[in-house]
């Protein structure tokens, strides 16, 4: 066995790990903000890498400073029955139910749909998906080959290809960095940065794919608990120093750009305009690639990671089995769409995200404020109402249309920092000095009684 990883090793679990979170959308949002940041893009980047960046990383810290094998473990150090719900809802709505079918859709509409014409569009993402799917399953199956497929083959493939765009950009630049900042970005772009980079929900990422990175770092020999954690955060390190790198780059094509190309609407429709600008229809093709590679592998990783946590919470279930029925269930919600599902799946995502940020934040102090399932619980408990509040916030529009809900929202638009999606703070901070406190106080009663 093992004692530690090399650090070729741990370069490839890195570069695994990045590849796992970079999909389509982390391609696309940087362009979009260097294009709305203009001349404040420098400001806007250092706000979105210490939330799009700083935040994953506590992700894969929490996991490796609490030794904890997966989510649910992770999860477990609040209770047991806040452990099945938090996980299961975390891997279906990161799972079958939205991000893995939304990863065929948008690889495909980015990748495939422009080539293809109108009539043609539901039969030819029938097939794509199918194949999406499958090949997904295939390098999926075995999670010992993540490192592999994704680490030694997708992500350099991916990298050489998105290179071959930040070459040319950089050496033929559409123009400088003196774009006219719109909208919140002329008045505060750091903090503008900021909240895109935690819009982006990596943090839900980052514990989703924690289990991946474990499991692959104990099949490479490693078994100490200590060294697990270390290697954990390492390869976490090297993942988010690739993210903040591309993110940088992509930004400020996206600034360079708007000397040359309209302001649009989203970064997707940017980036495909400024492929098109310096390679022609070759460009077409080359974003095609980049995004079929970049969605397959978020994919794979989202399936092994659901698998591997099924059946650590259902010892019965069988690997295999789940990853076919998680690909089936993924492949049907992608071409029947399934649109309430989705709608339904995006609440669920803003009741999770702070719970998952306050367990990130939790573990990674765990070092000062030690373990106690007080202090997870009562932070927690606090947590819980302003979560309530940011899920009700992103229903569907016609479930708003009601008193309870118009309520609802007065009550969440009081909370300190609600503007910024940050509701959750200001309740979870009380909850973590009240747990602290009572977890002391308990603990030296427990010493008083047993002296």
């Amino acid at each position: 066995m093992n004692e530690k990883l090399t650090w070729r090793n741990l370069f490839f679990i890195g570069s695994m790990l990045f590849g796992l979170f970079f999909g389509a959308g982390n391609l696309i949002f940087p362009v979009f903000l260097g294009q709305q940041a203009g001349s404040n893009v420098f400001y806007a980047i250092i706000g979105l890498l210490i939330t799009g960046v700083g935040l994953p990383l506590l992700g894969v810290a929490s996991m490796g400073m609490t030794g904890s094998n997966s989510v649910f473990d992770l999860a477990g150090k609040v209770n047991r029955p806040f452990a099945y719900i938090f996980t299961i809802l975390l891997y279906l709505t990161m799972g079958p139910f939205f991000a893995i079918p939304r990863l065929a859709t948008i690889s495909y509409q980015l990748g495939i749909a422009p080539f293809v014409g109108k009539a043609h569009q539901n039969l030819v993402l029938l097939i794509f998906s199918a194949i999406f799917f499958i090949v997904t399953y295939l390098l999926a199956r075995k999670p010992s080959k993540l490192m592999t497929y994704v680490g030694k083959w997708l992500t350099p493939i991916f990298l050489v290809l998105l290179g071959i765009l930040v070459v040319t950009a950089f050496i033929k630049p559409m123009g400088g960095l003196n774009a006219i900042p719109q909208g919140q970005y002329a008045k505060s772009p750091v903090l503008t940065g900021f909240t895109e980079g935690y819009n982006t929900m990596d943090a839900l990422a980052s514990l989703a794919f924690g289990v991946v990175v474990i499991d692959t770092i104990k099949s490479l020999g490693v078994t100490h608990p200590g060294q697990i954690a270390k290697d954990t955060i390492r390869s976490g390190l090297i993942s988010v120093v690739l993210m903040g790198i591309i993110y940088a780059f992509l930004a400020l094509i996206g600034t360079m750009s708007v000397n040359k190309l309209p302001l649009a609407s989203n970064g997707g429709v940017t980036l495909a305009q400024v492929f098109n600008y310096y390679f022609g229809s070759f460009g077409s093709l080359l974003l095609a690639l980049i995004a079929i590679i970049a969605c397959l592998k978020t994919s794979i990783g989202l399936t092994s990671a659901f698998g591997e946590t099924a059946k650590e919470m259902f010892p019965k279930f069988n690997y295999k089995v789940v990853l076919i029925a998680a690909g089936t269930f993924s492949f049907l919600v992608a071409n029947i769409g399934l649109t309430k599902l989705i709608n339904y799946s995006t609440p669920v995502l803003m009741f999770l995200y702070p719970l998952a940020m306050v367990l990130i934040i939790i573990s990674v102090l765990t070092p000062l404020i030690g373990d106690s399932k007080i202090t997870f619980g009562i932070t927690i408990l606090f947590t819980i109402i302003p979560a309530l509040f940011a899920g009700i916030e992103a229903l569907p529009k016609a479930l708003q249309d009601n008193n309870f809900v118009q309520q609802v929202l007065t009550w969440n638009d009081h909370l300190p920092l609600a503007e910024m999606s940050l509701g959750w703070v200001v309740p979870a901070l009380g909850g973590l000095v009240i747990g602290y406190i009572i977890s002391r106080l308990y603990l030296r009663h427990l010493a008083n009684k047993f002296k």
